[in-house]
């Protein structure tokens, strides 16, 4: 495990799951940390103002990342929480920049409720492979992933979907069906809706690309779709949206 990814995940477990808020952040952030998070302040204060209570108010507490990517300077992480037995369940997304020391200096997040409710896909929302492989083709599944965000999400060209996605595509958007003919009348029907206002970043390593965007879909949404590319083919999809937050927020927003 790289130093980056260590120490992300080193907040994530040492400072929220296992509730040592303050000790982690000091130890897993640099001489900055620039939040983003709804509600939560810049600095290690305003950590620790935000999750000293979640973690007094919320004892029990299943923190599980899923998948990860290392590029550059930045972390992304695909967490899976159990929050109270099953009170509440989320599926956080996580983007972090690092510093040359490889300490955490800004942090942007997305967060939705986990369903257990049958998907019309049958997958979860976190569930299928985890494991980084082809990290000699990063760049080129970057690339394709961009063309793909531009042609098909931003432009709405479903006829464009067989250019970049392959047979036997999975979907693990609980309300979109698998397959290439799904997505394609997804796109050229309510997808069309859903109109991509800034496409901020993508990260990825080997076969799995992230992408953080601002969407509008029916109402203003922070966004990560998380791809999983194989042979030079987008075969598997993860989304996670977040609505933006309502009135003033103690940090720069979520972007």
């Amino acid at each position: 495990m790289s130093q980056k990814l260590a120490n992300a995940t080193g907040l994530y477990m040492e400072g929220i799951r296992d509730g040592n808020v303050r000790a982690a952040v000091e130890a897993y952030t640099g001489d900055r940390y620039t939040q983003h998070s709804t509600g939560v302040a810049d600095g290690v204060e305003g950590f620790v103002e935000f999750f000293n209570p979640f973690v007094e108010n919320n004892p029990v507490r299943d923190i599980q990342v899923v998948r990860s990517i290392v590029d550059g300077s930045f972390v992304f992480v695909h967490v899976y929480q159990d929050i109270g037995n099953g009170e509440a369940k989320w599926v956080t997304t996580d983007m972090f920049d690092t510093d040359e020391d490889d300490k955490i200096v800004e942090h942007w997040d997305v967060i939705a409720a986990y369903s257990d409710e049958p998907s019309v896909n049958d997958h979860t929302q976190v569930d299928g492979p985890t494991e980084i492989v082809d990290e000699d083709k990063t760049e080129a599944n970057k690339a394709l992933v961009a063309s793909f965000v531009d042609d098909v999400l931003v432009h709405h060209r479903a006829e464009r979907i067989v250019d970049y996605v392959g047979e036997g595509y999975i979907q693990h958007n609980p309300l979109v069906p698998d397959g290439i003919e799904a997505f394609q009348n997804f796109v050229a029907g309510s997808g069309k809706e859903m109109i991509y206002r800034n496409v901020f970043k993508i990260i990825g390593q080997g076969n799995l690309v992230m992408v953080y965007s601002h969407v509008f879909f029916g109402q203003e949404l922070a966004v990560f779709d998380l791809l999983r590319v194989e042979d030079g083919k987008i075969v598997e999809h993860w989304d996670n949206m977040e609505p933006l937050p309502d009135g003033p927020q103690p940090n720069s927003g979520k972007f």
